[in-house]
């Protein structure tokens, strides 16, 4: 017996390709939550140790690496970014949902 295997190329952002209505905001949020989990990881520091940093509640922190994220705006997400890691460079991309997918089926 052989399996069939389907592949579909996916557009570059999960949440897109599952029809969530804000597909770029969610994605811009799990890119920033990743990076402050990798922070966090780096440095050794717990929720707790976090907190006594940056004066960030300890809850936040667990509801980021949680991936609770929808009480978070992004400019929350990169101020406490900033206060844990100094600087943040924040570039942004506007292109037509067209042009996006054709960018994505390339290949």
């Amino acid at each position: 017996m052989r399996a069939i295997i389907e592949l579909t190329r996916g557009s570059g952002n999960v949440f897109r390709d599952i029809g969530r209505a804000n597909a770029d905001v969610e994605q811009a949020r799990a890119i920033l939550a990743a990076k402050i989990i990798r922070t966090l990881d780096e440095r050794g520091l717990s929720a707790r140790d976090a907190e006594k940093l940056t004066g960030v509640a300890h809850s936040e922190f667990s509801r980021i690496r949680n991936a609770r994220l929808e009480r978070f705006t992004l400019d929350r997400m990169i101020t406490i970014l900033e206060k844990l890691d100094g600087e943040v460079e924040v570039r942004v991309t506007f292109r037509t949902r067209q042009k996006a997918m054709q960018d994505a089926l390339r290949i």
